[in-house]
């Protein structure tokens, strides 16, 4: 069942209030519609055509569209009758203890004034597919944060169809991701592209946190929930889910760069130390520029994909090993951020004692890119979109064949 109104959910809608632009929006917002009905009643669906729709401004626009379009950037039949298991889960598995505390905590991730005999039914749903998921496939792990995603599709999409997407998001983007392996070793790994990025833009910067010896924990809670955990307008966690969907896995991380690098007076003005920058960049303004940061985390992606950045990515994980990632920052992450216990407490057994007192690593200047002013760069949005299908594609071949009819 739909659990959201389709009227007015989309991310900005109070955006174009009065006058002649909310006409032109008006038109505009009819324009993508028939174009996503277009591309949907297509034979074959034009699923190309549905991802540039989706990251282009407003997304999928209502909640009524995301359940006809997530499916097929999922790649998932929604006539399908979804999994079921005859199986007793609760009794059964070893996660439902942290998947219940986790659940119990997640009030803020449902509209206010919900009634609340509505809501514990959907926090019983929402225990249900995770736990189902787990036993379907073993080879994933669960985590502080899964939680975070699979509220938000149980919200748009129904319990239903909520199972089969989250089941295929969680072997494809998120298994690519690393985020539920039974290790942090490999989840820390999509971290390790943040440094880059952000040097690749802005060098002052860049050096500015790796002084200030911050890390990229402070990014961790935004990445393993998709930012469902720390948005608090759940327009703005949907909007950022039609983005994620239609690209490459990693996009989430570029978009987490923007964000920093859209912050980047904020945190010159700091102390440069790691507690002062951590707990700025920790907490995420609530009113930024959303669209605008999507449309430059395209163009990011496309300046500097993940196959240029993989060297310097793989340096970076030496630094965050030798400076940012020490015991001291990590537990400074831990008092100031959920939903990460799981995660702590895998990474604790990943550092080394000798780990903790060596000097920062600062990553050589030779072959630097020439600095773009990729902040003040406005790209068309619908050639913005195809460059970064195109790109994510390309890069990835065998996740490609599986998610990218």
């Amino acid at each position: 069942m739909a659990l959201r109104s389709a009227q007015g959910d989309g991310p900005n809608s109070n955006h174009w209030d009065g006058g002649t632009e909310k006409a032109d929006f008006n038109a505009k917002r009819k324009k993508k519609v028939a174009e996503i009905h277009q591309a949907l009643n297509s034979d074959p669906t034009d699923v190309a055509a549905l991802r540039r729709m989706a990251i282009s401004e407003g997304g999928l626009l209502t909640d009524e569209i995301r359940r006809k379009v997530w499916p097929k950037l999922l790649n998932v039949n929604a006539n399908d009758p979804p999994p079921i298991s005859g199986k007793n889960l609760r009794q059964m598995s070893k996660d439902y203890q942290q998947v219940l505390l986790d659940v119990r905590r997640s009030l803020r991730r449902f509209p206010p004034g919900m009634p609340e005999e509505q809501r514990e039914g959907l926090q019983e749903e929402l225990i249900d597919i995770i736990l189902l998921i787990l036993e379907r496939n073993p080879q994933l792990h669960y985590y502080q944060g899964y939680h975070d995603i699979v509220v938000t599709f149980l919200l748009v999409v129904g319990e239903r169809l909520a199972t089969s997407l989250v089941e295929k998001l969680s072997t494809h983007h998120l298994r690519y991701q690393d985020f539920m392996d039974p290790t942090m070793d490999n989840t820390k790994h999509i971290l390790n592209y943040l440094m880059p990025i952000i040097d690749q833009v802005n060098p002052e910067l860049h050096d500015f946190m790796q002084s200030a010896e911050v890390g990229t924990i402070f990014a961790l809670s935004w990445l393993i929930t998709w930012f469902g955990h720390v948005l608090s307008d759940f327009r703005h966690v949907v909007r950022l889910y039609d983005f994620f969907l239609a690209c490459h896995p990693l996009m989430p991380i570029y978009f987490a760069a923007v964000i920093v690098l859209y912050r980047e007076q904020e945190v010159l003005d700091c102390d440069c130390d790691m507690a002062s920058v951590h707990h700025l960049l920790s907490q995420i303004p609530q009113d930024l520029p959303y669209e605008t940061l999507i449309s430059r985390a395209g163009d990011l992606f496309v300046q500097f994909p993940p196959s240029e950045l993989a060297r310097e990515a793989a340096a970076q994980q030496q630094a965050e090993r030798t400076a940012a990632s020490t015991f001291k920052d990590f537990e400074l992450a831990s008092a100031q951020q959920r939903p990460d216990m799981v995660l702590r407490q895998r990474f604790r057994g990943l550092l080394r004692p000798e780990d903790r007192t060596k000097d920062v690593l600062t990553k050589p200047r030779t072959n630097r890119f020439v600095k773009l002013a990729v902040m003040g760069l406005t790209v068309a949005l619908g050639a913005a979109a195809l460059a970064v299908v195109k790109s994510a594609l390309e890069w990835a071949p065998k996740f490609q064949l599986q998610l990218f009819p």
